[in-house]
């Protein structure tokens, strides 16, 4: 197979081929005397009933992954990336590397459509690898990987293969279990669902809590999100909780957040409650792209721009743009609700890599100075890193220039312990945020009562968890006259950029239609808000665009307060989430450029604003 490397492709178009099996533990199984094992470690971790936040991914592809494997060559085991995540040093591109702080937590999510199938082309007398496909598939590239598209559109590649599928997951099963330490680093059973039709990304991530897990529901067995829904209920009641993850919202061309059911039907109750009570995270950042807002749908706010994918995966076709957005999204669910009684975009918000060479990393440092780089999808040595930056080519098959990819995202989650069933209660909760990559310390609380002396007190956490509601939550009926108030925190990654202001993001219902507005309640630097524009002004810029530093002379190591909504009104539905920015530090284009000698992209920015989003407080009024 020849290599791939040097191409950069992050879309995920496979042909789904879907096939079933159980995974089952009968008695006397040592599979499930580890899980047993595994629970009863669990079970001794020492807990934190006010939470501490856990930092981990829950995207990241391997070898097992068909896209990752024909058209990046990537040979990462799912137990690699595992052990790369918690900290271990394994070998890559032949040299030993290790990530510069552990994650407490990991979900390997391979594509489960020929999950593990294209590998066997690592024996060039395979059966596979004689066949037609597989031909193809080793000649590698954009090229190669369009026609494998196309072949594999025409059906199933037989029961050999999916027997293989079969085994591979089994495989992940066991290997998630193998490598989870409660209390030190936790594992999810997960893969990702990966309907795209006619190229729109529908992509969803699907993460089990326990140690045992079904056959996955693939897209070859429906590409419509209502039926993986449907699916995560029925086995539920056969004992598997899961849930979902909706991610690349942007470049769903307006349908994962749409007024419509796929078939074009309105959205009704039993669409909503299946919704709900099966998808209850956005992944908001991750490589290709933010997906909180875009700059056109939120034109008063001057940090929509930020890390912007907005066309499909595959070609350069726009994205439709209502519809695409985490914000917009909340504010549809607040219309729809007002119509049929029940939110359906009631999304709490992640972050994750969606990197697909099994290495998670989230910061543009990684790998500086070994010569392997961060960039994006993969991670490229030198010479790649020349071709992609230096000559700014873009590939005819994909309209991609490999800058515009972003390093992979994290996701914070406050949780009593570091094990699977505190970390997924936290994500089922929506008590999660999304960081663009630092390991930002963000508390957000809301109630009726909170007063600005909440924070003088050393457990001002224990008493906001009493007064009021996490971030995630509702908060009750108000009382006559009375408007919420909001207490939050942030604390700067200790590694990385100081904190440059704290805002609140408020989304709300009137005259049937959604409105927003950006609040400044906390920031750094004395500065003082314009009255005439309204706007805070900047904090400044210490990055060298030379060498690639920065100082932390400007900004805060930390910021909190308690604001209260000036604009409330007890009869219009809102939605409030913060978004925490860091002063300004280069972007992962800029150091590779300087440390290759090459010029600075033009196409994106030289500096950025690293940032935290939460997940958000929803208000509701009494319905007459």
């Amino acid at each position: 197979m020849k290599s791939t490397y040097k191409y950069l492709l992050t879309a995920a178009v496979i042909v789904p081929l879907g096939w079933h099996f159980a995974i089952g533990f009968g008695s006397g199984n040592p599979a499930r005397a580890a899980v047993d094992a595994t629970a009863t470690a669990a079970a001794a971790v020492k807990v934190n009933p006010d939470r501490d936040a856990y930092f981990g991914d829950l995207h990241l592809h391997t070898t097992d992954s068909f896209d990752a494997y024909v058209l990046m060559g990537t040979k990462t085991t799912p137990d690699e990336a595992y052990k790369f995540a918690r900290g271990d040093t394994i070998t890559y591109l032949g040299q030993p590397i290790k990530r510069s702080e552990p994650l407490d937590f990991l979900a390997v999510t391979d594509h489960s459509e020929n999950i593990g199938v294209f590998n066997q082309l690592d024996d060039p007398n395979s059966a596979f690898s004689l066949s037609a496909i597989g031909k193809v598939a080793r000649d590698g590239g954009p090229g190669a990987f369009l026609k494998l598209v196309h072949l594999l559109s025409g059906g199933r590649l037989g029961p050999d293969n999916e027997q293989v599928s079969a085994s591979t997951w089994a495989r992940h099963i066991q290997i998630a279990n193998a490598n989870y330490q409660p209390g030190k680093f936790t594992t999810f059973i997960a893969y990702e669902w990966t309907s795209m039709p006619s190229g729109q990304n529908l992509h969803r991530n699907v993460i089990f809590r326990g140690g045992t897990a079904p056959s996955p529901f693939t897209a070859q067995d429906s590409t419509d999100p209502q039926d993986l829904w449907a699916w995560l209920s029925k086995i539920r009641a056969q004992g598997f909780e899961a849930l979902a993850i909706a991610h690349n919202g942007n470049a769903s061309n307006g349908l994962m957040y749409d007024w419509t059911t796929l078939k074009g039907k309105p959205i009704d109750e039993a669409f909503a409650e299946l919704r709900v009570a099966n998808e209850p995270l956005s992944e908001i950042a991750q490589n290709k792209g933010t997906s909180e807002t875009h700059p056109a749908l939120s034109s008063n706010d001057e940090f929509a721009n930020y890390e912007i994918f907005d066309h499909l995966l595959l070609g350069n076709t726009p994205s439709k743009l209502g519809g695409s957005y985490w914000r917009d999204a909340l504010g549809r669910g607040l219309v729809i609700q007002s119509k049929i009684g029940i939110n359906p975009y009631k999304d709490g918000a992640i972050g994750s890599s969606d990197l697909h060479s099994g290495l998670s990393v989230s910061s543009a440092q990684e790998y500086g100075n070994t010569g392997v780089a961060n960039i994006g999808g993969g991670h490229l040595g030198k010479d790649q890193v020349v071709q992609a930056l230096g000559e700014g080519k873009t590939d005819p098959n994909t309209a991609l220039k490999p800058e515009v990819l972003s390093p992979g995202a994290l996701t914070g989650v406050w949780a009593e312990s570091n094990t699977r069933e505190a970390i997924y209660a936290a994500l089922r909760r929506k008590e999660s945020y999304a960081t663009s990559g630092d390991k930002i310390k963000l508390r957000f609380f809301g109630g009726w009562g909170l007063k600005p002396s909440l924070l003088k007190a050393d457990n001002w956490v224990h008493t906001a968890y009493q007064a009021g509601v996490p971030m995630g939550g509702d908060l009750p009926q108000a009382g006559a006259g009375a408007a919420p108030s909001f207490a939050v925190q942030a604390v700067k990654d200790p590694n990385k950029g100081n904190l440059d202001r704290i805002q609140i993001v408020k989304i709300w219902l009137e005259g049937g239609q959604q409105h927003e507005h950006v609040f400044d309640v906390a920031w750094s630097d004395g500065r003082k808000i314009n009255p005439a524009t309204g706007h805070l002004p900047a904090v400044g810029n210490t990055v060298d665009l030379k060498t690639g530093a920065y100082a932390n002379t400007i900004g805060a190591a930390a910021l909190r307060t308690v604001w209260r909504d000036p604009t409330f009104r007890v009869d219009q539905a809102a939605v409030y989430y913060v978004r925490v920015l860091e002063i300004p530090t280069p972007r992962w284009s800029t150091l590779r450029a300087i440390e290759y000698g090459l010029p600075l992209p033009t196409d994106v920015p030289a500096t950025l604003q690293q940032r935290a989003w939460s997940s958000p407080i929803w208000y509701t009024p009494a319905r007459s």
